[in-house]
């Protein structure tokens, strides 16, 4: 009887060890915040503000992509907390996102220009000239509202940020437009006169975006860089604890010092 009663005994202890186990591995869990960013500049502010959150009792943990579409499906799916790489034209170009996905806050805009390997100028560009595009909805749009604002196309009116090469109504240049992934826009350069490439993916490249482009945008940009997570957790702590990391003059003197205007912080 002894003896069954001290079996009771052991195996009543293993089961609260497991138990307890449990509850502190969760708790744990709790403490972790993984995100999913590009690598420049997002997953180097991200970086950048680690030991922050951990003094805060919050593990950052950064995931990598060089795509545009995962990071939302990660974050949709539950697979990450949050992602860092995208702009609210971007997020709202698909209907299930934006249903889905909400901005929490925007950190900074990435100034959107055209690069040349063969030109040093626009006016030098020939009629006829060959224009790599991104192929997503909304940065697609972008590139074609920076070629209008500088006078070399004209789009119909209305066509807004989702314009098309087939809402172009004049090309005095006869500028041909070729529409690919905007990852591919930089390894682009060698095979057309120019291309429309995205920030992130410019500085990754190794440009300086105010001195080596062709034509860029001006600060007025509404396209800022924001923080995504799932719909309802906004305001979750962990996510508090990370927007008065990134919008400190810690992150702004970084981004001032490390991309040369490349970058432009918005708070």
């Amino acid at each position: 009887m002894r003896k069954n009663f001290k079996n009771l005994l052991i195996a009543g202890a293993l089961v609260l060890a497991v138990v307890f186990a449990s509850c502190a591995g969760r708790k744990e869990a709790g403490k972790v915040l993984s995100i999913g960013a590009t690598p420049v500049p997002h997953a180097e502010l991200l970086n950048l503000v680690k030991d922050d959150l951990a003094a805060a009792g919050i593990t950052l943990k950064v995931v990598e992509f060089t795509d545009y579409v995962q990071p939302n499906v990660a974050v949709q799916a539950g697979d990450l907390d949050a992602n860092f790489f995208q702009h609210i034209p971007y997020l709202e170009s698909n209907d299930e996102w934006a249903s889905k996905l909400r901005s929490a806050f925007g950190v900074h805009v990435e100034p959107f220009g055209l690069y040349s390997e063969k030109f040093k100028d626009i006016n030098e560009m020939p009629d006829g000239a060959s224009i790599a595009i991104p192929n997503d909805p909304s940065n697609g749009g972008r590139a074609l509202l920076l070629l209008q604002s500088n006078g070399l196309i004209r789009l119909k009116n209305g066509s807004g940020l989702t314009a098309t090469p087939r809402d172009i109504t004049s090309n005095p240049k006869n500028l041909r437009f070729q529409e690919l992934e905007a990852a591919q826009l930089p390894r682009s350069l060698q095979d057309v006169d120019a291309a429309t490439i995205n920030g992130n993916y410019a500085l990754e490249a190794g440009f300086n975006p105010i001195r080596d482009s062709l034509i860029i945008e001006g600060a007025e940009s509404p396209y800022v860089n924001i923080i995504v997570v799932q719909k309802g957790k906004e305001n979750d702590p962990k996510i508090t604890a990370l927007k008065n990391a990134l919008l400190s003059q810690k992150v702004k003197d970084f981004i001032n010092s490390r991309y040369n205007g490349g970058v432009a912080a918005v708070f």
